[in-house]
């Protein structure tokens, strides 16, 4: 069989240059994970619709924008899948960036806080919902061999970005107001992810890297099998991968949104708590890489079960000793551990089920992101309701950890191979 040709990529052999497209994929990301740095807007923006516009505006209504963009950033990835396969990663990833910075942008002119529903919720959560899976898909498919890293290091970028954006943002919008903020932002957004979108590709089909062999399927299983996306939906494997992923986004973006507020509950000066969000932030973005080479390393069910335990530990410490050096330790285990199940999902997803529709069968498993994000969020709030208290939510968050972690060793292994008609 003649040997399969790839040309070079950046004027490197692609085993190289592939790492180009890693980079470029981490940069990406960098710019569509601005989303969390939301909570740098919410009081600028509260000043400027009641003092500048003279609106009445709740804290429920400025949060409701970035609830909105999670929801339409989550639902986008499904619809998505087939495209990348049609017109190809730089296509996709240029519209996704597109209509990302457009949101930015249209939001600078928002006269009222509905407007920002629309244009920031909807407009660009779905910009990202596009986006975010290309970089991730040509990863998988570059790095074969260590697909787990690869994917990890191209999500990096998301989980670091509340830390550059954030304070970027804080700048500007001292400097030049919070809607010019936004403004620059959507420029920056529309030029800078056109141009690194223009090198991405996917390799020929069947290219693997010089001198590796894949490995060897375990007794009636394939460890490389391809699925369409509706066989994927016929298997266990594909709702205990689901649900583990549910479990892990609901706790990890859970403890996103009450970071600051736990902080404070347990002792830690308002001003020390804003710094260490930003510190959570750097273990949500190392999380990717250090969980992704776990699955490499270790399976994907066996690095499931890893991170069940460090949150069911992490829950069980903040519920029962809740001080401040246990409030660093929790949190930064439950952001580095949501940073890790966005590494350990698409990198089981082309395990277990091929990378040949890999865009749809991830976009659908994406969707417990989504839930997850609607969920942890509801729940913590329900309680605070109830207890006056976000600690009580710590509790429930074991029990599902230990859910998990059942969910895992039981169901979580490679599906049998699917039949051929």
């Amino acid at each position: 069989m003649s040997e399969i040709v790839q040309e070079k990529l950046f004027g490197m052999d692609p085993e190289k240059g592939r790492w180009m497209l890693v980079i470029l994929g981490m940069v990406i990301n960098l710019c569509l994970g601005s989303i969390y740095s939301w909570s740098v807007f919410v009081g600028p923006l509260t000043n400027h619709f009641t003092k500048d516009l003279g609106q009445a505006v709740s804290a429920s209504e400025i949060l409701l924008p970035f609830s909105v963009f999670l929801a339409f950033f989550a639902i986008a990835m499904p619809f998505t899948g087939k495209y990348i396969e049609k017109y190809g990663p730089r296509n996709i990833t240029i519209v996704g960036g597109c209509l990302t910075g457009l949101g930015w942008l249209l939001s600078s002119f928002a006269g009222s806080v509905q407007w920002l529903y629309l244009f920031y919720g909807v407009i660009a959560g779905i910009g990202v919902g596009i986006a975010y899976g290309v970089p991730v898909a040509v990863a998988a498919r570059w790095f074969p061999d260590r697909r787990g890293l690869a994917v990890g290091l191209t999500l990096l970028g998301f989980g670091f970005s509340a830390v550059l954006t954030a304070n970027i943002a804080g700048f500007l919008i001292d400097a030049t107001g919070v809607m010019n903020t936004f403004r620059v932002f959507g420029i920056a957004f529309i030029i800078l992810i056109v141009v690194l979108a223009l090198p991405l590709k996917f390799p020929a089909t069947g290219w693997r890297p010089a001198g590796w062999t894949p490995p060897a399927p375990a007794a009636g299983q394939a460890v490389t099998c391809e699925f369409k996306r509706e066989q994927m939906l016929k298997t266990s494997t594909f709702y205990a991968l689901w649900a583990c992923y549910f479990i892990g986004c609901l706790a990890g973006l859970m403890a996103i949104g009450i970071a600051k507020p736990v902080g404070v509950d347990v002792g830690v000066e308002a001003g020390l708590a804003t710094m260490l969000v930003g510190a959570f932030a750097v273990f949500n973005g190392f999380g990717r890489p250090v969980f992704g080479t776990l699955t490499d390393k270790l399976t994907p069910r066996n690095t499931a079960m890893v991170s069940f335990v460090l949150i069911a530990l992490a829950s069980l410490l903040i519920w029962q000793i809740p001080s401040v050096p246990v409030y660093i330790l929790v949190f930064a285990v439950l952001w580095g551990c949501l940073g890790g199940w966005l590494a350990i999902t698409p990198t089981a997803t082309a395990s277990y089920f091929g990378t040949g529709d890999y865009p749809r069968c991830y976009g659908v498993m994406f969707l417990a992101y989504g839930a997850g994000g609607i969920v942890g969020p509801q729940l913590a709030g329900f309680i605070k309701t109830s207890t006056g208290s976000y600690l009580g939510v710590f509790p429930y968050v074991l029990a599902l950890a230990v859910i998990g972690l059942v969910i895992a060793f039981a169901l979580l292994k490679p599906p049998q191979a699917p039949q051929k008609n």
